[in-house]
């Protein structure tokens, strides 16, 4: 099981539609957070461009965008950028202690 930073950057002039896809944005992230595979997620903060950072649990790269593919947000264009990255987290890990750490 891999961990990854999904980020998302909106397309300009999208807070309309990002306002009429939320409910079904939410609940497809709501799922996706019961079942273990969203760890954490939101947007990014006043100030920032705006998108959000997503990490989420998963075997592989592949099955990491074929789920965010699914993203109703990500489905109706509202998404101008997505960036998929392992992460390999050191600190914060659920690793046992004297795991190896490269």
């Amino acid at each position: 099981m891999g961990t990854f930073a999904v980020t998302y950057a909106y397309t300009a002039n999208s807070s309309a539609g990002r306002d009429e896809h939320r409910p079904r944005h939410v609940d497809f992230l709501q799922q996706q957070f019961d079942g273990g595979t969203l760890v954490k997620s939101g947007p990014f903060g006043p100030g920032e461009d705006p998108g959000a950072l997503l990490i989420i649990e998963s075997d592989s790269k592949a099955d990491v965008e074929a789920l965010m593919d699914q993203d109703p947000f990500y489905r109706n264009g509202l998404v101008a950028q997505r960036s998929i990255r392992q992460w390999n987290v050191v600190f914060g890990a659920t690793t046992s202690a004297g795991a190896s750490r490269n």
